[in-house]
């Protein structure tokens, strides 16, 4: 795939990416080869995954097509998945053995959802991740909807299962089924890592529109038709969401590569491999040695910048930045019916106008970067 130019990999068109991606005509203009591997040709943006699976949006709002805004950028999209790195040769290495040279590469592959607790063979369960796992679940909710009061369960209670769990609810009652009951196993506490007044007011919009919330238990095991607690007890249900919290990719660690105490690649202010100058990553894939970032969008979202200017200058010799992360991040959680919950330092808002907000911030950032895919 390459002669003698220099060539820049992307690995995954995550939110970390987006602004390398829209600008690979520049690192074309340099000179410079750009391959952009993928699972998908298209990347789905988490933060409104959750209102897909409502209704509120259809799948093709939340994407960006990463094939057409590579190939407009003058770039070349593999898809396929990288399986491990070579770091001695300067290769990724694909599930299906091919071997991809870089001169600088870059990681954007997200984060996943553990299925260890799930029984082999069990049917009817989702991760929250892949956002595309949320089309199919939607699919089998609504059939299920169709010929029974559907029971949903949920493992975990972070605020992926507080989203999950309300917009469910506006699915089924959209498409004109009976109230499904949906049931939350947090672990010890629901919502730990919030403020108590944002715990009390998600949860309170949970369980007044029928949602129950079983704090103090944890689950043990899911298979098909129901999930185990840790006291035994067996709950049954016709589907079953897996939200328990995400870890990085076991990739970077398998390939002999420093990692951080969640698997992350570790990196260096410059978002730059500690052991290996020539690899960089961003997002919830990434262990920032400086200091520990939650796994949210907006921290890769503010790498954009860093990410694109040091890519290009170390492919050309100038000088790399640093990534500062910022301070206290705005987090909104879409509840499902039209509802939000907004968190910004010590000031909360809850209801109609905090989901407002919400879309109104999501639908701008798609319209931003989806332009670049549009000729």
């Amino acid at each position: 795939m390459t002669g003698s130019k220099k060539q820049l990999v992307l690995v995954g068109g995550g939110h970390a990416h987006l602004l390398t991606l829209a600008r690979i005509s520049r690192f074309v203009r340099h000179g410079i080869g750009v391959i952009v591997i993928g699972p998908s040709e298209y990347h789905y943006y988490s933060g409104m995954g959750p209102g897909m699976l409502g209704g509120t949006y259809a799948p093709g709002q939340i994407r960006f097509d990463t094939r057409r805004t590579v190939a407009m950028g003058g770039g070349v999209f593999v898809k396929g998945k990288v399986a491990g790195v070579d770091p001695a040769a300067k290769a990724v290495i694909l599930s299906s053995g091919e071997r991809i040279p870089y001169d600088v590469v870059s990681f954007n592959v997200g984060s996943q959802v553990s299925q260890k607790i799930v029984q082999p063979g069990a049917r009817d369960v989702f991760p929250v991740k892949p956002i595309e796992g949320l089309m199919a679940a939607r699919d089998r909710i609504l059939a299920l909807a169709r010929d029974k009061r559907p029971v949903i369960g949920i493992a975990g209670g972070g605020p992926s299962a507080a989203e999950i769990a309300g917009n469910v609810r506006h699915l089924v009652r959209n498409s004109g089924g009976r109230e499904p009951r949906i049931y939350i196993v947090p672990g010890s506490r629901f919502l730990a890592r919030y403020p108590g007044r944002v715990r009390a007011r998600v949860q309170g919009a949970l369980t007044a529109r029928g949602m129950e919330i079983m704090e103090g238990r944890r689950v043990r095991e899911v298979g098909s038709g129901g999930m185990v607690l840790d006291n035994g007890h067996r709950l049954s249900a016709d589907l079953i969401f897996l939200a328990q919290g995400v870890t990085p990719s076991s990739l970077f660690r398998k390939s002999g590569l420093a990692t951080g105490p969640d698997q992350g690649l570790l990196v260096n202010p410059c978002l730059q491999s500690v052991d290996y100058p020539d690899i960089f990553g961003g997002g919830d894939c990434i262990h920032f040695r400086e200091q520990p970032l939650d796994k949210v969008g907006v921290y890769a979202v503010r790498q954009n910048p860093v990410l694109f200017h040091n890519l290009l200058a170390r492919l050309t010799g100038d000088a790399l930045i640093s990534f500062d992360p910022g301070g206290d991040y705005l987090s909104i959680l879409n509840l499902g019916s039209g509802r939000g919950m907004l968190k910004k330092g010590r000031l909360t808002l809850s209801g109609p106008l905090a989901f407002r907000i919400k879309d109104f911030i999501d639908r701008r950032f798609m319209k931003r970067f989806q332009a670049f895919q549009r000729s």
